[in-house]
């Protein structure tokens, strides 16, 4: 059993509210637009990081993480990724990979907006954590977190941060 926390689009920012929040996970998983790297050094240095860079992250960061993260946690197929889209409206380079192999759990950033869905026709869950930074249209930052136990996802919590500032 593995306790996650799913944050994206921090850029360039973390505070001692995301902190307390990674403390509570067995492992953070980051859907790309880190903006400073600073933001990822201090995650790894609490817990095991899965990260993807995102459309604003610099050469630095495309060194570091991979543009797809596609691994297993347990039981669970994952592919996070960060321009990803939503079920019937995905990333037309992704769109192959989504129907000949499909994920059970596909994770992606970018629209600063919280949504889980469950994709009928590829048969797996969409998650986007919405924006757990400052800079953005977003008015409320967000993160989720979530259990893996095996092969399976449940106890799903929406965490709203506070009302950007």
């Amino acid at each position: 059993m593995k306790k996650i926390l799913l944050l994206s689009d921090t850029h360039s920012h973390i505070d001692d509210t995301i902190l307390k929040y990674v403390n509570q996970a067995d492992e953070v998983w980051h859907a790309g637009d880190i903006g400073d790297l600073a933001v990822t050094d201090t995650i790894k240095k609490l817990k095991p990081l899965r990260c993807v860079y995102g459309n604003i992250d610099d050469a630095r960061a495309r060194l570091e993480f991979p543009l797809h993260n596609r691994f297993f946690c347990e039981g669970v197929d994952v592919w996070i990724t960060h321009i990803g889209g939503y079920p019937g409206k995905y990333n037309p380079t992704l769109k192959e990979e989504m129907t000949s192999n499909p994920p059970k759990l596909f994770i992606c950033g970018h629209s600063h907006i919280l949504k889980v869905i469950f994709d009928k026709k590829n048969n797996l869950l969409h998650m986007n954590p919405g924006a757990a930074g400052k800079s953005g249209f977003h008015q409320v930052r967000t993160m989720l977190r979530f259990v893996i136990d095996g092969d399976k996802i449940k106890d799903l919590e929406i965490i709203e941060i506070d009302k950007k500032v």
